[in-house]
């Protein structure tokens, strides 16, 4: 079902308006903050976070703006999917305490420069798949994690390895999808 470029657009501002209250209601209110944390803390979350990159794409790819944000959407909830673990690892719980501390402490000019590149990467990963320039598109995806990767160890020191797995996991599986994706995409054209 086609919806219309008003209907995406409308869409793609609510799911924008709902992430960015998500994200307010961390920043503002201690609690609801410590929750999602605690239930961070189970390491499906960590799984499954890098996979959102793969409807991310493809819908950048349709070119459907109310679908990229969605995907943004369950991205930022996903951290609070999962109930709190009974156990966690100790690099998982060091690694997690300083996300939290670097989070919630004080927002330096550098702090503030590091977070854009989330939604500039975001961006032109998104960019990349519109454009429908699928090594691009893989590029930005591989400076994703490897950038992920180099924070987490810089800012994190040793615990900050927890996230290598779930980064290279999820990296490798988001690569192989899209290849997969765009060669059976570029198949099923070439028949028509």
């Amino acid at each position: 079902m086609k919806i219309s470029k008003r209907t995406d657009r409308i869409a793609a501002i609510v799911f924008m308006i709902l992430s960015a209250a998500v994200i307010a209601a961390m920043a503002a209110n201690p609690s609801f903050f410590q929750w999602a944390f605690e239930r961070h803390h189970n390491q499906l979350s960590w799984y499954i976070r890098p996979l959102f990159l793969i409807p991310f794409c493809f819908f950048a790819y349709k070119k459907s703006l109310s679908g990229i944000s969605l995907t943004i959407f369950l991205l930022i909830t996903s951290m609070f999917w999962f109930s709190a673990p009974a156990e966690s690892s100790e690099m998982v719980k060091e690694f997690l305490a300083m996300e939290m501390d670097y989070l919630s402490g004080e927002w330096t000019l550098l702090k503030i420069m590091l977070s854009f590149i989330v939604p500039i990467s975001l961006g032109l990963l998104a960019y990349a798949f519109w454009r429908r320039s699928i090594w691009f598109g893989i590029s930005v995806m591989a400076f994703i994690a490897v950038a992920k990767m180099i924070w987490s160890a810089v800012f994190g020191g040793e615990s900050g390895q927890s996230i290598i797995v779930p980064a290279v996991a999820g990296l490798t599986l988001c690569i192989a999808f899209v290849i997969f994706a765009f060669r059976k995409t570029k198949k099923a054209s070439k028949k028509e």
